[in-house]
């Protein structure tokens, strides 16, 4: 694996539109709310039209209009919700991850990451989190439903600092910051990223599975309402071939169109020929069609 390096020596593909800020607007400013009422606790990020200085990050072109206005929250000084990342790396929660322009971190912690999935064209798609065991955790299907999602997390976690540092200790703590941020990661981490992220028990049933594509894999059969075991199906609603749309090396895929934020596929696990190590993840169709592709 290479060293990390700067966001800003990336080529963004530039076909995809452009997302409207509009859409993010409400929840930007809620979170700009949360921030402004909880200034202890919570620092909101500027944008890059906010900066005064020289910013060596680089987003992806489909985000310009938001991260113009929204650059993230920082909780205790950590930024916790980063749409303005500085510096890329490919190891550690990115190494089965493909071209790093086909994902753009939001949050990074020890060995852990959550990241928006781009196409080809540098469209945004769904957000996953990516656990220390490196399997995949449908977060969103888009990211306004991550921000949403991620708002709601952060209020709750931040309305019940003082409550808990009541609970575990005195009065007195409240005033401790070192406390106050402990506490705070840990009900942030009970609200959201212990779910996205694989840190607490999981429900077996929330797996999708990676199937083959070609050979046997069609004598495979899925539960009712779920894709053919071949790749060629879809989940209901959703008419089409995983095979038709599969990059080039592609040898297994997971269908997730249809499926719900919680949505898990276990790469690492999967039986599949070949090294896990020497296969990289790839996706198409919004980042709900998970392809492994061998190198």
């Amino acid at each position: 694996m290479t060293s990390p390096v700067p966001s800003s020596s990336l080529s963004w593909p530039t076909g995809a539109a452009v997302l409207p800020v509009s859409q993010v607007r409400p929840v930007l400013e809620r979170l700009e709310s949360l921030a402004r009422t909880n200034p202890r606790d919570l620092t909101w990020i500027p944008g890059l039209a906010q900066e005064d200085g020289e910013i060596s990050a680089d987003p992806p072109p489909a985000l310009e209009q938001i991260v113009d206005e929204f650059g993230g929250i920082a909780v205790h000084g950590r930024r916790d919700l980063d749409l303005l990342i500085d510096e890329r790396g490919d190891i550690g929660p990115y190494t089965m991850l493909g071209e790093a322009t086909s994902y753009y971190p939001l949050y990074e912690g020890s060995d852990v990451a959550v990241v928006l999935t781009l196409d080809e064209d540098g469209a945004p798609g769904a957000v996953y989190g990516i656990g220390e065991d490196l399997a995949l955790r449908l977060a969103a299907l888009d990211l306004p439903s991550y921000l949403q999602r991620y708002a709601d997390a952060l209020e709750a976690a931040v309305s019940g600092i003082d409550a808990r540092l009541r609970e575990l200790y005195d009065e007195d703590a409240l005033d401790d910051e070192e406390l106050r941020a402990d506490v705070g990661e840990q009900l942030l981490d009970a609200q959201l990223y212990a779910a996205i992220l694989g840190m607490g028990e999981e429900d077996d049933a929330a797996a999708v599975p990676l199937r083959p594509l070609g050979g046997d894999a069609a004598a495979d059969p899925l539960p009712a309402g779920g894709p053919a075991a071949d790749g060629s199906g879809a989940a209901d609603g959703h008419p089409g071939s995983a095979s038709e749309n599969a990059p080039a090396g592609a040898v297994a895929v997971a269908d997730l169109r249809g499926a719900a934020p919680g949505a898990m596929v276990d790469v690492m696990d999967a039986d599949l020929p070949g090294d896990p190590l020497g296969q990289q993840v790839e996706w198409r169709d919004g980042g709900l069609l998970v392809y492994v592709v061998a190198e």
